[in-house]
């Protein structure tokens, strides 16, 4: 049993925005940056890890990403600026 994570990426501060879940936060958001996987992030140049939260239980994390995806777009805005003011890319950070 492991840690998941639910976690929002963007193509630009204000860009285009995708929320996913994942058991390799790491790995997964590799993949988005490295255009790995066919599909929405690599059409609309999606790639920086904006926000994300961590849960020990993957049930949890799937409920909460699916909330956060039923979300309107100012209330995404508003999760992330509230952790990410400056819309940093949190993926060095949290690869390091």
């Amino acid at each position: 049993m492991g840690l998941y994570y639910v976690y929002i990426l963007a193509s630009k501060r204000n860009g285009t925005l995708y929320t996913g879940v994942t058991g390799d936060l790491a790995n997964r958001v590799w993949q988005h940056k490295n255009d790995v996987i066919e599909g929405f992030t690599r059409k609309y140049g999606v790639h920086m890890l904006v926000w994300f939260e961590e849960y020990a239980d993957v049930h949890v994390a799937i409920v909460r990403e699916k909330q956060i995806k039923g979300w309107n777009r100012a209330w995404k805005i508003r999760l992330i600026e509230k952790s990410n003011s400056g819309w940093n890319d949190l993926f060095d950070k949290f690869a390091a």
